[in-house]
């Protein structure tokens, strides 16, 4: 399984053969690719409409490029892309298996109820709870929010910890400066290490292979 992050929560997952598929989860307003440069596209999974997961444009241009993308979201999601004129769903498919993962609780940081939230098993090998340390469950590979708002890079380690997943992806970490990335990434995958965990030291726009 090739992966790919660009920026924040943005992955690129691509299957070889005899699968080919290759899914793009939540592309936000951070995300930072080049939609030129992506040649295949089967999957578009959103895991809720906050705009650093879901950038309505960006998603309009990707679905205008790829019209016969799968893309799959919360029923908030679907509702607005169902008013641009893009097709979606909020139903499992194959290959996609939701999780129970609910979006953390934003108040008093935000005055707003959490929104629908769908935490996605990938191919069975790649999980992705969205802004969640309160799931349950991950598959070989897990994609971990380390830092955000509504939770704390300790319960990010906790939830991994107990899991116990192959590998950890860090996602969720716009917030940090590159300089304090590099040192969080350090301490992190020191700390995965001595419970069996491989941390991935994932730069954004460069690909890593992971075998799951």
């Amino acid at each position: 399984m090739k992966i790919t992050k660009y920026v924040h929560s943005c992955l690129l997952v691509e299957m070889p053969a005899p699968v080919n598929r290759t899914a793009l989860f939540d592309p936000g307003i951070y995300s930072t690719f080049d939609i030129d440069r992506l040649e295949y596209l089967d999957d578009i999974i959103i895991t809720h409409e906050h705009f650093d997961h879901f950038d309505l444009e960006l998603v309009k241009k990707l679905a205008s490029k790829f019209p016969n993308a799968h893309i799959t979201a919360p029923d908030e999601v679907v509702n607005k892309l169902d008013a641009e004129g893009v097709s979606a769903t909020s139903a499992t498919s194959e290959g996609i298996v939701f999780f129970n993962s609910p979006h953390e609780a934003i108040r008093p940081f935000r005055e707003a109820d959490p929104p629908q939230e769908i935490g996605v098993h990938y191919l069975d090998k790649l999980s992705h709870p969205g802004d969640s340390h309160s799931f349950q469950e991950t598959k070989t590979i897990l994609a971990l929010p380390v830092q955000a708002p509504w939770g704390s890079t300790v319960n990010a380690v906790k939830v991994a910890i107990e899991l116990k997943p192959k590998y950890v992806i860090p996602v969720h970490d716009w917030h940090w400066s590159d300089e304090a990335r590099e040192a969080m990434y350090g301490a992190l995958e020191g700390t995965f290490k001595e419970h069996g965990i491989t941390f991935i030291k994932a730069i954004s726009g460069e690909p890593f292979v992971l075998d799951a």
